[in-house]
């Protein structure tokens, strides 16, 4: 297939210079928090171990090579050499040369090579390379929500090489005794009439809503190969000796069906490359040849109907995936996720390398990797659902607790959402305002979360759940007017994300019956289906913005009342550093609630409700004032963890709240006296246009003057540069642990000295820490870097890795 062959290459090509750090773990299939298996001890052969479910379980994964000229077989991926007798006379146990891995924002790469047979003497190594992708792509809500990814097969060499591909019933439980069964089913992509094989595993009786140890007992596992692999199940040492000795599959279905571990049932393909018959002659070199490339494609979909149960405002309610309002049939999905490699694969490319250059603009080759790391852990932990009309994104908190759709969850991972596509944090707040606008909860504040562990969001009518009033209010009211930001832009070139600007412009003026950010108005673009329509955009956009309010405005209103009565000196309660405890007074966690209190003036602006927006802004303003008396130090020089805790600090990330809500002109208008300052700017220099005194297009009052003063942030940046350790800012002075993505909106609104600093010493910390899980945002910053306990890994918050390049598209943006 000509054109599947040169997408390849270019995917190869577009992340061999890509990626330089060298992380604990890496990503390979990871779309949401069911579909989501990693290689571990990423900086050793991929051989070593098996692959790992998010948690740390082995998932049953594996790639063998054989070279039927020397009879040699090579593990790539797993442990399968472990079924395979090292004696045997007919096949020898080899290892592969590994070249590492590359990885952008989609792709992990892992590159092999195998050296040619001794009778073939004048015959260069052959070059293997395993490409998972896991696409994001921005512009496609659809493809988004598609619980699937590839793996695509790459050789290039001038002999003879049989690659064999399997996996197990890890997929589809997390009991090794859960008895399993599976088929096979021969069938053809309809646009392409690509003949497919897919093996379907999936539970005997499985268990709706029902986990073990985080891995689902519900849901049915989709392995897809080409119509000529050879396929075969059975147990896993049976098949995989039978493919070192033959090299090849017998076509069969075991059926046998039987639990997850007893004798290991695995569904494998095996496909044969025929190089030899490919290569040819070299011009310049006679009795060389030209080495030939061959690739195949392999699917990986985990199909679960329903996703999550919703307390929603019609009751409790069994949430479809959003897909299945196009695909009805699950062999329909299959057929066409299959088919649209070549369209996955360019939306992703186009977004590794915007956001590439975008990051390497921003910060340097490091902060690249960083957040390249970070993309497809920030979606992982989300699940589409709902229809085109109301969709939805449930949020699982991973690793810490299991919370459903956690408010101080997705508020420190919204940078990644604004910068990549602002209608995802819309769809992951809907459930949080539908819930509580229909009575369900009983507090005046905002909830914490929508169940106590996913998929099961049912709510707290009791209003018992995890106790932070002031953080989640003011987190809602912080994502909530940064929502509405990136709806009010005039022009491509100013909005908050450059793929809300792609697409359709649909007119929703006037459109009562249709929801705000309905997915209703998808089409083509570049002759790619499935294109969302743009999102917000001049009258548009604060129509879309107002009509959204509206219907929520007296929620919004409830909020901030509460923080008029806490937020100035907040009583004993948690932050959402919960791990560090209970604790009156806090400095940061009072500036949050006082900024939120500003965001929610604004927003009455925007509904011209002038006597809130005047009466909530003249309380921030002055709650403000007396917050810098009570929360700095009396030398002036960092503000205190809590006011009563003379000598205490505290890394002072609410900052970057008042920065992104463009509250902060110095730092975002052009004539501010920051853009003569070449060592002080967030923005990388590259300054906003200046704001109008009068009301604008945007339908709220410009904000002229800083809401925070600016002395506290160059204090806070002198002071951030002094406690500096090892791999980074700590927290704050209880301890030496931090969270990596406070770090980020600390050093977003630092000195770029300080912020480069901040940035260099958590890639020093990538590639030494001991963690042995995907990307932990809680880490220490001395010793081994290692886990403080509690345990986070893998979990949404790393989307605050992208602080800085959301605040530099922020009000108005940067291009």
């Amino acid at each position: 297939m000509r054109s599947f062959s040169i997408i390849c290459a270019a995917l190869l090509a577009s992340v061999v210079d890509a990626s330089t750090l060298q992380p604990p773990v890496l990503p390979l299939i990871v779309r949401n928090p069911y579909l989501s298996t990693w290689l571990q001890n990423a900086r050793e052969e991929p051989w070593s171990k098996w692959p790992m479910f998010w948690t740390g379980a082995e998932v049953g994964f594996c790639v063998l090579a054989s070279l039927p000229d020397s009879n040699e077989v090579f593990p790539l991926l797993g442990r399968p050499h472990d079924s395979l007798e090292h004696d045997d006379k007919n096949y020898t146990v080899a290892y592969p040369v590994y070249r590492g891995a590359k990885y952008d924002a989609s792709t992990t790469n892992l590159t092999y090579s195998l050296r040619a047979p001794d009778n073939l003497a004048t015959a260069k190594d052959l070059e293997i390379t395993l490409s998972f992708l896991s696409p994001i792509t921005p512009t496609s809500t659809l493809r988004q929500a598609i619980p699937a990814a590839y793996l695509s097969i790459h050789v290039e060499g001038t002999f003879d090489v049989n690659i064999y591909v399997d996996v197990n019933g890890q997929w589809v439980s997390g009991k090794r005794e859960s008895l399993i069964e599976w088929g096979l089913l021969e069938h053809v992509t309809p646009e392409t009439s690509e003949r497919l094989k897919t093996w379907k595993v999936k539970r005997q009786v499985e268990q709706i809503f029902t986990e073990t140890n985080d891995q689902p007992e519900w849901g049915q596992l989709h392995f897809t190969g080409p119509s000529e692999a050879r396929h075969e199940s059975g147990t896993s040492s049976l098949l995989r000796q039978r493919f070192a000795r033959t090299g090849t599959l017998q076509n069969e279905v075991d059926a046998n069906f039987r639990s997850v571990m007893d004798d290991e049932p695995v569904f494998a393909f095996a496909k044969a490359f025929k190089l030899a018959n490919s290569s040819r002659t070299s011009r310049g070199s006679p009795g060389l040849s030209e080495a030939a490339v061959s690739s195949a494609l392999f699917t990986i979909t985990h199909i679960q109907d329903p996703v999550t149960q919703y307390a929603s405002a019609r009751g409790l309610t069994f949430m479809r995936p959003l897909w299945k309002s196009w695909f009805p049939e699950d062999d329909k999905l299959i057929q066409f996720h299959y088919g649209d490699f070549a369209m996955a694969y360019s939306l992703a490319s186009n977004y590794s390398e915007q956001l590439r250059i975008d990051a390497y603009q921003s910060g340097s080759t490091n902060y690249v990797d960083i957040v390249a790391l970070s993309a497809r852990q920030a979606m992982g932990a989300t699940s589409f659902s709902g229809t085109p009309e109301n969709p939805l994104l449930f949020l699982k908190e991973i690793s810490s607790n299991g919370n459903s759709q956690t408010v101080d969850v997705i508020f420190p991972a919204f940078p990644f959402f604004l910068y990549t596509q602002p209608r995802w944090l819309a769809y992951l707040l809907e459930p949080l305002l539908e819930h509580q606008l229909s009575g369900q909860y009983p507090n005046k504040y905002s909830m914490h979360d929508l169940g106590a562990h996913f998929p099961n969001l049912t709510g707290h009518a009791d209003g018992r759940d995890e106790y932070m009033p002031v953080e989640e209010c003011g987190d809602m009211l912080i994502m909530g007017l940064a929502l509405v930001n990136s709806l009010s832009y005039n022009s491509d070139s100013e909005a908050q994300s450059i793929w809300s600007t792609i697409g359709n412009d649909v007119d929703y003026i006037g459109e009562e019956t249709r929801k705000v950010f309905a997915l209703t108005s998808s089409g083509s673009l570049d002759s790619i289906k499935y294109i969302d329509d743009n999102w917000g955009g001049g009258a548009k956009g604060v129509d879309q913005a107002k009509k959204w309010l509206e219907g929520s405005y007296e929620l919004w209103k409830q909020w901030t009342g509460y923080l008029v009565e806490d937020a100035l000196e907040p009583h004993n309660q948690l932050c959402t550093d919960d791990f560090a405890g209970w604790l009156p007074l806090q400095t940061n966690l009072a500036l949050k609630g006082i900024v939120g209190i500003k965001a929610f003036s604004e927003l009455a602006d925007l509904l011209d409700r002038p006597g809130d927006a005047k009466h909530y802004r003249n309380i921030s303003e002055s709650y403000v004032k007396k917050w810098e008396e009570y929360g700095i130090s009396r030398d002036g020089s960092h503000a205190k963890l809590a006011y009563d805790w003379y000598g205490s600090w505290t890394t002072l990330y609410s900052l970057y709240a008042d920065a992104v809500l463009c509250f902060h002109p110095t730092m975002t208008n052009a004539t501010s006296t920051l853009e003569d300052d070449s060592d002080y700017a967030s923005d990388d220099n590259n300054a906003q246009k200046p704001l109008t005194s009068r009301k604008h297009s945007s339908g709220r009052t410009p904000i002229t003057d800083d809401f925070i003063p600016d002395n506290i942030y160059k204090m806070q940046s002198e002071w951030y540069s002094a406690v500096m350790q090892k791999y980074g800012l700590p927290l704050d002075s209880r301890h030496l642990y931090t969270k990596s993505d406070w770090e980020f909106e600390a050093a977003a609104v630092a000195s770029k000295k300080v912020r480069s600093e901040i940035l260099d010493r958590v890639a020093l910390w990538l590639n030494e820490t001991v963690t042995n899980r995907p990307f932990t945002d809680l880490y220490d910053t001395e010793g081994d870097g290692g886990f403080p306990n509690p345990y986070f890994f893998a979990r949404p918050v790393v989307g605050g890795h992208f602080a800085f390049l959301t605040l530099e598209r922020a009000c108005g943006g940067r291009r």
